[in-house]
């Protein structure tokens, strides 16, 4: 106790002999510190210091070209901040900026200048100059909806994903998927059945009769299930007579291990483990350490399941397609392996594009499947969607069978469909609907 007598009364007095504007200067030293070592670094090809009156800029400035040298970087004086969409019009206005900057980035944003003072200056210019900030797309959505009426999909609320699968006989393909897999049956129209692989990512399988799409469609998706017992799951469907594509070859360094099965009319199955990888940082932390419902047993049984799913979706036009989800419907990629990626929807739920020239599929301009997103402001969104235009619309609003569901209908740039829905209170919805306020 008395060292804290002592100590205490000394940085109060260290305290009290520095002036708040003297406090300030440091704190902005130390910030122009941190954003010179990121540009130095590549993590920001631009970094801006707060806005500043010109005596504060005077005062700091030939600090500012000591930090700069230091890191072998340049600062550049900035009177006339361009205005995008990203900040509030105000934000720099009769102020200066310090730019911290390599002499290319530089460059670039002297033609964005240019770009804007010629007349352009939308939502483009607005991400062009995020990007030059090193803002990754999932920051400049939400820059963009702070300042503009920009929304995307996570804005009205995303309560899990769910793929449409066609099939000439429905009773066969429920049989496989909640008998030899295990999944949980959800709800059964009997048109249409879902089942379960997590509380926020499902299975619904379709008779071709009454769906969206034909069984002779391009199979032109792959589901991977993901789980840490690939070899248990490999041996059983081996002795269930299920058809394997690729067989189960672990490697140690790989970034994910796994094997593809062929369910009863000829959609792939990927089961799939991903691993400590670099390639892997982001998702690592989202998935949990293990699948098994009860932890407490190494025996394994299908009825464990699997802890998340993978949509894999093939495209033409990879750079389209990323544009796309990560600026109009607003994921985050979480996962890059070059000609693949991946996004996350729901909790356990996530799409990944991938180019069809070198997938397990290649493109095709029809396929027999349709990606679903359950919504809770489902009406919001349409409204939105209406309004913006940020995807055409395949099929309007609509009140399913019995008044079971909402859903309206886009289509993306690999055409897609992608259904946006919300299930009613019904009966047959008792199970889905409890799953959702679950996961709420």
């Amino acid at each position: 106790m008395k060292k804290l007598i002592i100590v205490l009364p000394i940085l109060s007095f260290l305290t009290c002999c520095v002036s708040p504007e003297n406090n300030n200067q440091n704190i902005q030293i130390g910030q122009m510190k941190a954003f010179a070592e990121m540009v130095a670094a590549d993590v920001k090809p631009l970094a801006l210091s707060e806005p500043m009156n010109k005596a504060e800029v005077e005062a700091l400035w030939e600090t500012a070209q000591e930090i700069a040298k230091e890191r072998g970087i340049e600062v550049y004086r900035e009177n006339d901040l361009i205005q995008t969409q990203l900040f509030p019009a105000e934000i720099a206005e009769e102020m200066e900026v310090l730019i911290f900057h390599k002499p290319e980035a530089l460059n670039a944003y002297r033609t964005l200048k240019n770009t804007i003072k010629n007349g352009q200056n939308d939502e483009s210019e607005a991400r062009w100059f995020g990007r030059l900030l090193g803002y990754p797309s999932h920051y400049i959505n939400t820059l963009l909806a702070k300042n503009t009426s920009f929304r995307t999909l996570p804005d009205f609320g995303i309560q899990g994903t769910n793929l449409f699968l066609y099939y000439k006989n429905l009773d066969q393909a429920k049989t496989f998927y909640n008998q030899t897999l295990g999944l949980e049956i959800i709800s059964d129209y009997g048109f249409a059945c879902t089942v379960k692989i997590t509380d926020d990512a499902w299975l619904t399988l379709v008779d071709e009769a009454v769906g969206r799409h034909k069984a002779d469609e391009p199979k032109t998706v792959a589901l991977a299930l993901l789980t840490n017992h690939l070899s248990e799951w490999y041996s059983y469907l081996k002795r269930e007579g299920v058809t394997i594509k690729y067989e189960y070859k672990p490697k140690e360094n790989n970034a994910h291990d796994g094997f593809v099965a062929i369910d009863p009319e000829g959609y792939l199955l990927e089961f799939e483990m991903f691993k400590q990888h670099p390639e892997n940082e982001k998702l690592m932390p989202l998935l949990p350490s293990y699948d098994a419902k009860s932890g407490a047993t190494d025996r394994w049984s299908k009825n464990e399941g699997f802890y998340g799913a993978v949509y894999w979706l093939y495209y033409e036009d990879m750079q389209e397609a990323e544009r796309f989800l990560e600026e109009k419907i607003g994921l985050r990629q979480i996962v890059d392996q070059g000609w693949a990626k991946v996004y996350q929807v729901s909790k356990n739920g996530f799409i990944g594009p991938v180019d069809g020239r070198r997938g397990m599929h290649t493109f095709t301009e029809k396929k027999g499947a349709s990606m679903a997103f359950l919504v809770e402001d489902l009406e919001g969104w349409y409204e939105y969607v209406i309004t913006h235009e940020p995807f055409s619309i395949h099929q309007e609003m609509y009140t399913g069978k019995d008044d079971r569901y909402k859903a309206f209908v886009g289509i993306d740039p690999g055409k897609y469909f992608f259904e946006f829905n919300r299930f009613l209170v019904h009966p047959d919805n008792e199970r889905i609907n409890k799953l959702l306020k679950k996961d709420q």
